[in-house]
């Protein structure tokens, strides 16, 4: 009856991985904008696909914490 702890305890850490993995590229993601906007660049194409990159991540992040995960 070991087998499902141990999968159990294996799917936490992957969800434990994941979570760190995401608040990663939201903090990576938000920093790379803000050097964007300190260069004027707000209105370019990548500005945009981090700022929709970023949205992404929050929105997952919200999700996290909604079901008490945060």
């Amino acid at each position: 009856m070991s087998a499902p702890q141990t999968d159990g305890a294996a799917r936490l850490e992957k969800f434990e991985a994941m979570l760190a993995a995401v608040q990663a590229q939201y903090a990576d993601t938000t920093a790379q904008m803000e050097r964007l906007k300190a260069a004027g660049r707000v209105k370019s194409a990548t500005y945009r696909q981090l700022f929709a990159k970023k949205l992404n991540l929050q929105d997952m992040l919200t999700f996290y914490e909604v079901y008490g995960l945060l």
